[in-house]
């Protein structure tokens, strides 16, 4: 259920460069409604109601690993979105101080940059946007 939630808002974010520029606006003001009335909420929500430092039981899952990639796809497109969640932030702070998702993060790593024009208008071409 975590994971089909991060993949929604993961979505939308992820295409917002492919959308036609006269739909950007739009899109991105949706992306931001959601992503602070609908999302960020839930999750928060889940992580209070049991108070412990991950959201299922207290280990690490993959349901965490996908929300902390989740919140750094959010803070590159807004880093105020994330403002009125200290325990997202929290989480997100424990995750990626694990020694190989710190090494992950690190510059140089295998981390993919944004795409260029180019390798978006190449997907543009492919999607059919």
């Amino acid at each position: 259920m975590y994971t089909e939630g991060v993949a929604d808002l993961s979505e939308m974010i992820l295409l917002l460069p492919l959308c036609p520029p006269d739909q950007k606006n739009a899109k991105l003001t949706l992306i931001r409604e959601r992503t602070t009335n609908r999302y960020l909420p839930a999750f928060e929500k889940v992580l209070k109601s049991h108070g412990q430092d991950y959201l299922v039981g207290n280990k690490l899952s993959k349901a965490d690993i996908h929300l902390v990639e989740l919140l750094y796809y959010v803070e590159e497109l807004d880093p105020s979105l994330l403002a009125n969640f200290p325990l997202l932030k929290g989480l997100k702070t424990r995750v990626s101080n694990l020694p190989a998702v710190k090494k992950f993060l690190q510059p140089g790593s295998q981390r993919k940059p944004p795409g260029t024009e180019k390798t978006l208008e190449q997907a543009r071409r492919i999607f059919k946007f």
